[in-house]
Parts: structure tokens; C-alpha cells; sequence
């Protein structure tokens, strides 16, 4: 039976005969269903249509889909002596982007920032042995393929090493999870921050939203506790979500600014 992927968000879903009725993620206010209904793509259609690239983004391996797909992200890799943590997820584990994995350290641990970016989150575990997927417990009524190596956690920070740390900010979503790893940017430390911050085009500002698509603005009390939970951690360089959509210097004042701005702004 084959491995469904849903082509609007791309996540992956158990392996059925005949793809699900709805996706969780999209059916609901912080996505949105295509505009052509509801579609699922199984995971060999998705292989033969599109291949994992990858490429240096900022410092760190990017490794996204070409053609791109459903959201458009890249995962970073954040290396470490005894292999790399994988940040957020794309939709598709392929043989040859295993193998380059393989040769930049493998994988050690993934770690999620929300649902959009669950990707194959299963399948790349797999690849490595059934390393762990730290997804934060808060969310996960949406996950939508349950595997053995998730690890729903708790709380707001979790260490996965000395230099790596995850912490929930909340926001976006109620288990929103920033990375900081403390070695990062020349040892100046590095957030990555997905769209829990967004760097904006400018790449000089970041920026907060409930829901993109939707033009949902996210409340003051969400970001004054983002900003509170990412205040005392040391960083240089803001890495986001999608290629190049970065902050590579002097990101922890251009945070602050930007915190005040927006909360000026919907004041």
C-alpha cells in the first residue's frame, strides 16, 4: 500500500489503499485546502516528479525540492561530532539525498518547529536507524503519520546536546519550537526560527503571524512571550524557514527591533 503526501502542506500520511478523505494541517484556519480540492500524491509518484537538492544556505546544508513543493521549505542540517540534527523537514527522503547525508555525518536527531514542516519526518528516521523525531507534544493532535521514533516532549526546552537546545515559544502554534545552537555563526550562536519568526524580505526584520495564507496577525501576549523566551539566548544569525531567508548578522538587535515594531504597530 503506498505512503500518502498531502500536495498542499506535505505531510505525510500512513500507507493505505486509497488516499485520506481530508489533511488535518489544511483543514484548518492556519492552512488552507487548494484550490482544487483536497489532493494526495503517494510517496513513488512524488519521487519520480521531484529530487532532493541541497546546497549551502548561510553557513549550514539546506536540503529542499526541485521542483519545489506544497510549502516551499528546506531543512538544515546543524552538525555535530556525532552527527547532525536535521531542522524542520521536506516531503520526500530519496536514496541519493540519504547518501549525502550520510557523508556530511548522518543523522542523529530531527527536531520540528510546527505541523507545516512535518514533512517525511518518519521516513528520514527510518533512514538512519530510527533516530528520534522531537515533535513538541502540544501539537500532536496533528500529526498525521504516528511513528515510534517521535518523541512528543514537554515543557519549554529541551536539550538535545550542549550546544543544541530546543525552546517553546507558542505562537503560531501551541507547541512552536525555535532551535538555538549555541556553536553557530562562527560561534557567535544561531536561531533558527522557521516562521515562528519570519524574516521578512528586507532580511533586516522578522515578523509574527497566527496564519500566513490567511493574514491572521498574531496577538501581543504571543509575541511578548516569544520575546521573552528568546531574549536571553545568545545569536548572530537568524536562519528561516525557506532558502536564503535568513538574517546573517547582528540578528539578535534586529529581533528586538522588530518586536517593537510589530507591537507598535497593532497597538
Amino acid at each position: 500500500m503506498p505512503l500518502w503526501t498531502c500536495f498542499q502542506c506535505g505531510a505525510q500520511f500512513p500507507d493505505t489503499p486509497t488516499p485520506p478523505s481530508a489533511c488535518r494541517i489544511c483543514d484548518e484556519e492556519r492552512q488552507f485546502v487548494n484550490w482544487s480540492g483536497q489532493r494526495f500524491i503517494d510517496r513513488d509518484e512524488l519521487a519520480a516528479s521531484r529530487q532532493v537538492i541541497w546546497r549551502d544556505d548561510d553557513g549550514v546544508t539546506g536540503l529542499g525540492l526541485d521542483p519545489s513543493f506544497a510549502i516551499g521549505q528546506r531543512a538544515l542540517l546543524i552538525p555535530e561530532p556525532d552527527g547532525c540534527v536535521m531542522w524542520d523537514c521536506v516531503p520526500l527522503a530519496t536514496e541519493t539525498a540519504v547518501a549525502h547525508v550520510r557523508s556530511r555525518g548522518g543523522l542523529k536527531a530531527i527536531a520540528v518547529s510546527h505541523p507545516h514542516f512535518y514533512g517525511a519526518v518518519a521516513d528520514w528516521s527510518e533512514a538512519f536507524g530510527g533516530i528520534p523525531i522531537y515533535l513538541h507534544g502540544d501539537d500532536s493532535a496533528f500529526v498525521t503519520r504516528p511513528h515510534p521514533a517521535i518523541v512528543p516532549w514537554t515543557g519549554d526546552s529541551l536539550r538535545i546536546s550542549d550546544a543544541v537546545r530546543l525552546y517553546r515559544t507558542g505562537g503560531h502554534f501551541p507547541g512552536a519550537t525555535v532551535l538555538h545552537w549555541r556553536e553557530g555563526a562562527e560561534g557567535k550562536g544561531a536561531l533558527f526560527t522557521g516562521d515562528i519568526a519570519m524574516v521578512a524580505m528586507d532580511r533586516r526584520h522578522v515578523s509574527f503571524m497566527y496564519s500566513y495564507p490567511n493574514y491572521i496577525p498574531l496577538g501581543a501576549a504571543a509575541v511578548r512571550r516569544i520575546a521573552a523566551t528568546i531574549g536571553p539566548l545568545p545569536f548572530d544569525r537568524i536562519y528561516g524557514g525557506w532558502w536564503q531567508k535568513n538574517i546573517a548578522t547582528e540578528a539578535k538587535p534586529a529581533f528586538e527591533r522588530s518586536v517593537a515594531r510589530y507591537l507598535a504597530a497593532i497597538a
